[in-house]
């Protein structure tokens, strides 16, 4: 019987980064970009274990009004960590209206375009003070591709990507998180659906299948499946054609 062992995972999580950081950036910060979500929180909150305070950035990116900005505010007060404000909508405009003028643009492209932008934005801010950019994604959502590739779905390293939905919420909930963060009803901020809604599935479900083997209903055990097959290039690196000469 699978069980997860929250104190053992984020001891050593927290000890990886630091030894990421030896190896890969002496002296640099953590840059990230700050959602108001758990996996943006608990992210920023073992590196703050890891590297301490001082050495942690958020970079919030709203596209025009955030309603839920101020739980973006609410992580960067609670861990002390510094934070800069982009709000990216004259960039998501103009992209909008750059490609409309030639093209009717499909509604995945308008909603991908932002955080393809969001990151463009993150590794800008993190380029410039020092930085190595975190990716907040977690197995759960990699595992149906629910990111956006070149978006939310890269970074230069990345904490959460072997830890469920589920575990990701008891180690925010070990690291003292305000809870109203950990439990909050996971969204891409972009749509207006939850990510349940959109996926057809809850991550309970989508967990336990995961971690244990116990299958949903039929038709949404299909559905995994089908995801998790279509996305797994999202994963991977670039396919690149090996050309040998004949010497």
């Amino acid at each position: 019987m699978y069980k997860f062992d929250v104190v053992d995972a984020t001891n050593k999580c927290i000890e990886w980064i630091r030894d990421f950081f030896d190896k890969n950036g002496k002296g640099c910060n953590a840059v990230l970009g700050i959602s108001g979500g758990k996996d943006s929180s608990v992210a920023a909150a073992l590196c703050v274990e890891a590297l301490g305070k001082d050495r942690v950035i958020g970079v919030l990116l709203p596209n025009g009004i955030q309603e839920d900005i101020e739980d973006a505010y609410a992580i960067c007060r609670h861990l002390g960590i510094k934070y800069y404000e982009v709000n990216i909508k004259e960039m998501v405009d103009a992209a909008h209206m750059a490609l409309s003028s030639q093209m009717e643009i499909s509604e995945q492209t308008k909603i991908n375009l932002n955080p393809r932008i969001r990151m463009s934005m993150i590794y800008a801010v993190s380029q410039s003070l020092n930085g190595r950019v975190v990716n907040t994604c977690n197995l759960s959502e990699d595992w149906v591709g629910y990111s956006t590739r070149y978006g939310d779905s890269v970074g230069d390293f990345s904490p959460l990507s072997h830890f469920t939905v589920t575990e990701v919420k008891q180690i925010g909930a070990y690291l003292k998180l305000p809870i109203f963060l950990v439990n909050k009803v996971p969204s891409d901020g972009l749509c207006g659906y939850t990510d349940e809604d959109r996926l057809g599935f809850t991550y309970e479900e989508l967990d336990k299948y995961i971690r244990m083997g116990i299958e949903p209903v039929k038709e949404k055990k299909e559905r995994i499946d089908y995801l998790h097959r279509i996305n797994q290039f999202k994963l991977e690196l670039m396919p690149s054609f090996k050309y040998e000469c004949n010497i």
